[in-house]
């Protein structure tokens, strides 16, 4: 049959996929227009098989089809229209157009529980049996005659995320399937709905979601498993809001003691316990809660609710009292000052310096049998009381009081099992974004969804910075010493390092960096970054300087380095981990407190990264790192005013937007690596075969996608012919495939809109005149793999000449022998001047073009070559400022200059 499917999401892509596999023609598909930059998985699907992909932004208006868009869809000829899951109202008009009508599916045994959010009342309602319906659709709101129905049972702790994907998902894609061919075959029923037994339900939203607690406890706990995650039961407490996830009923064994949580409007009290927070229904039976989101957003586990602040004192036995008083000894040694030891005796305020902090370390370690403390707890708990507390959880061997909640998405793949964060990271928590607003970032090898990432949103930004601004201003990064920060830098390095498989295998999968150069570049040199800057920690230092004496007096000048205060930190898609790398770990070096925003397709690796700040013990709320829209996030940290200092990397277009911004709001600091198009000189006295290799390298490296690419190669005639053909023979050699095949050397370009740009790049220069030597074209496999491409005959005035490509494109041009004066000229003619390169034997000739090139780095006989002492940035249109190397801390330190009269 020729089918037009109507759409959106995972569901519509898999129905249209099976659809097709079963041999009908898709005529047209019908979705949602593109979010943030990011195309639905249906609409991508289809578009990779060449099926034509509408987007309307509505059908109607005022009520009435728009005559348009249903001329657009007669035009396909559909004999039947497929829904497998729709958020438009589709007018009449099309829903009857086809010989065969339109088939929905609905996610509930209709006729109960029409309309939106039907999984959650399926839920609420305590329903024992559940399932789905696909019906033909009518003029009416789910109220079509039923073509088939599948039913499923209910279990008692049910999500409404649960029940998707073990029936609703899996088993509605095969029903789908099976409805089709039962049309097809004419043996399709239309049994009208009964209209007993039918309910009609609205949409879910957060408002209409609080906890009615004049109920039973089952009612209660379908409630919340309804509500489970989005949009989220809750209640008011404690002078907030709470929303309550992960309910159970199995309360089986559970004794009611702890901490009494009041709650309002509920029959009785909540209690906190160590299995989580236990509420009552109006029957006085009991549920169980596990989780609980504050109202700021911060995921706790429910026993941990009251030990979220410093108000859950620990009861001290006998024995521990002995060590408390045996302490207070060791402080009174210490503090010779302080006639009395008291709780409230502060350490540092009494007198303590560094030297102090090491000897308490020393102190306890021997009290307490070798008990192993760090520098950075003496700072966390500067009372004697908040010290004795922390002192005795770690005795006890719980010392873990502000536990982590992570929702980790897991994958079995590259032989290891994956553990992905996937929310927001906002002061040291793993949170959901406003409204629990999420995407689907996108595996460039096969175009599927890896999982679903919290999308920030312009509240969510706002958290960060005043995270970060109190982590910087009141927090105990300020006041660790330099060398223990740098400590916890290393510490990280030494965690990335362990990481070091698994954070190359996400990069390859969110990516498409070969797993090999991912292993050594993107995060091996990304652990040299942390461990360089690291060491740079207590390195950092003023200067005294001489000065006009103000005489008969004299007069003392210094200058001291310090941290700017909150950063925004926006990174490209090219290479995820290691820019995040090059710029947070100068940034952290300097004393700085940082907002992270990483490339919207490519966020997993920054996550992962954030899950390992705190394993490596970094305060909460110096590092945050919020997945998101650029003109979203990126646009409000630059307009913060809390926002100090904003480093970037991407295009020159949006990096002179940002600069405006940075101007306009609050005069920040900005440091800006954009766009090149890094030209690469060879000479006829180079050794060529080299030449050849560094040559691929430029181009090739990372599918092309690296700011330093070179993005146009001057070839000496006399060694033209040769050159082209030695790098022809190179690329039939190259293997195009998985990344996460070991002897792939050429994965897919980062994205859809990419690709689509390389492949119009491409026809561009074709039509300009230049020569295609070979590629240019979309490979034919599954995802985004575009071919080792080629041109050469390319002249100054052409597009290709001038304008980047960020793929895997050898753009090459002969220049006269002998001519060095011209081909450098034409060589500084762009805008950009981020890179170069020189091959020759020459020395006095690559030092004369070395110097004339107008570029921020220039390779000589080699290129790539970066290292993490070397500064790196461009000049002209392609920024100002360095990542890397010394130079690169000066962008994250403000001078202050102190003159003394004495």
């Amino acid at each position: 049959m020729k089918i037009a499917v109507i759409g959106q999401g995972l569901f519509g892509q898999e129905v249209y996929c099976h659809l097709k596999k079963e041999g009908h023609e898709i005529v047209g598909v019908f979705t949602v227009p593109d979010k943030n930059g990011k195309a639905d998985p249906l609409g991508l699907e289809a578009e990779k098989d060449g099926v034509p992909v509408f987007k309307f932004t509505r059908w109607r208006a005022r009520g009435q089809a728009l005559p348009d868009v249903v001329a657009k869809y007669r035009a396909l000829g559909a004999e039947l229209n497929v829904l497998p899951f729709c958020s438009q109202f589709i007018p009449m008009e099309v829903i009857g157009a086809p010989y065969h009508g339109s088939i929905i599916y609905h996610p509930s045994l209709l006729p109960r529980h029409r309309g939106a959010s039907a999984i959650n009342w399926t839920l609420i309602h305590g329903d024992k049996k559940g399932g789905f319906t696909i019906f033909w659709a009518d003029d009416g709101l789910d109220t079509g005659d039923l073509l088939l129905q599948k039913e499923c049972e209910i279990l008692p702790d049910d999500t409404v995320s649960t029940l998707y994907n073990r029936f609703l998902f899996p088993e509605g894609i095969k029903g789908m399937v099976q409805a089709v061919r039962l049309i097809a075959e004419g043996k399709a029923p239309r049994l009208p709905q009964p209209e007993k037994g039918a309910t009609y339900e609205g949409i879910q939203k957060k408002e209409t979601a609080k906890i009615n607690w004049e109920q039973p406890a089952e009612a209660i706990h379908n409630w919340i498993r309804g509500n489970d995650k989005v949009p989220g039961a809750w209640t008011e407490a404690c002078g907030q809001k709470l929303t309550f996830f992960n309910s159970t009923l199995n309360t089986a064994g559970l004794v009611p003691e702890g901490e009494a949580l009041p709650i309002p409007e509920a029959h009785r009290p909540g209690v906190v316990t160590k299995e989580g927070l236990i509420l009552f229904g109006n029957d006085d039976r009991m549920l169980l809660v596990k989780n609980i989101q504050l109202e700021d957003g911060k995921m706790i586990p429910a026993s941990k609710f009251f030990g979220r602040e410093d108000n859950d004192t620990l009861e001290l036995t006998e024995a521990e009292l002995v060590t408390r008083e045996a302490v207070r000894k060791a402080w009174k040694r210490i503090l010779p000052n302080v006639l009395e030891v008291e709780d409230s005796t502060d350490f540092f305020k009494s007198g303590a310096a560094s030297v102090d902090v090491v000897r308490l370390v020393e102190e306890m370690k021997e009290l307490c049998d070798g008990l192993e403390l760090e520098n950075e707890d003496i700072y966390m708990a500067t009372t004697f009381m908040d010290f004795i507390q922390l002192l005795v959880r770690k005795l006890r061997g719980d010392d873990r009081k502000s536990e982590c909640i992570i929702d980790y998405v897991e994958k079995a793949i590259n032989k290891l099992i994956l553990q992905m964060p996937h929310q927001l990271f906002i002061g040291g928590m793993f949170v959901d974004a406003e409204d629990a607003k999420t995407y689907g970032t996108i595996n460039p090898t096969d175009g599927s969804v890896i999982c679903q990432v919290s999308l920030a949103q312009i509240s969510d930004v706002d958290k960060a910075v005043a995270a970060a601004k109190d982590a910087f201003e009141n927090g105990l990064w300020g006041k660790i010493s330099a060398r223990d920060r740098g400590r916890l830098l290393y510490r990280l390095a030494d965690l990335m390092e362990q990481h070091q498989e698994e954070l190359a295998t996400i990069e390859a999968l969110d990516a498409g960096a070969t797993y090999t150069l991912a292993l050594k570049t993107h995060v091996g040199m990304s652990i040299q970054t942390f461990r360089y800057f690291a060491g740079w920690c207590d390195k950092i230092q003023g200067s005294t300087i001489p000065i006009n004496q103000a005489r008969p007096n004299r007069n003392l000048t210094l200058t001291r380095k310090e941290p700017i205060g909150v950063c925004g930190i926006i990174i490209p898609w090219n290479y995820p981990l290691m820019m995040l790398s090059w710029k947070t770990a100068a940034c952290l070096a300097a004393g700085n407190t940082v907002v992270i925003k990483p490339a919207q397709v490519t966020p997993l690796t920054a996550l992962k990264f954030a899950e390992l700040t705190l394993k490596a013990g970094i305060p909460k709320g110096v590092i945050n790192i919020l997945p998101g829209s650029g003109s979203l996030i990126g646009q409000r940290l630059s307009d913060h005013p809390d926002v100090r200092k904003i480093g970037f990397t991407g295009s020159t277009e949006v990096g002179k937007h940002i600069m405006k911004s940075c101007a306009l709001s609050n005069v920040k600091k900005v440091s800006l690596e954009l766009g090149g198009k890094s030209p690469l000189i060879i000479f006829a006295d180079c050794d060529l075969s080299k030449a050849v290799q560094m040559a691929m390298s430029s181009v090739f490296f990372n599918k092309g996608e690296n700011c330093i690419a070179a993005g146009r190669l001057f070839i000496e005639d006399s060694i033209h012919d040769q050159f082209l053909q030695k790098v022809v023979e190179e690329v039939s050699k190259m293997k195009i495939g998985n990344p996460l095949d070991r002897d792939t050397n050429h994965g897919p370009q980062n994205h859809q809109a990419h690709l689509q740009k390389l492949i119009e790049y491409c026809q561009r220069g074709v039509k300009e005149g230049a020569t295609l030597v070979c590629g240019g074209n979309q490979v034919p496999l599954p995802g985004f793999f575009f071919e080792p491409t080629v041109f050469t005959d390319v002249e100054d005035h052409m597009f290709i000449a001038k304008e980047e490509s960020f793929g895997p494109i050898m753009i090459i041009s002969r220049f006269a022998n002998g001519d060095v004066d011209t081909v450098l000229s034409r060589a500084n003619a762009t805008e950009f001047g981020l890179a170069s390169g020189i091959f020759t034997r020459d020395i006095s000739k690559a030092l004369y073009v070395s110097d004339k090139l107008e570029a921020g780095t220039v390779f000589i006989n080699t290129y790539n070559k970066t290292d993490v002492a070397a500064p790196f940035g461009g000049f002209k249109q392609s920024g100002f400022g360095k990542d890397l190397g010394e130079a690169a801390l000066n962008e994250y330190l403000r001078v202050k200059t102190i003159t003394v009269e004495y």
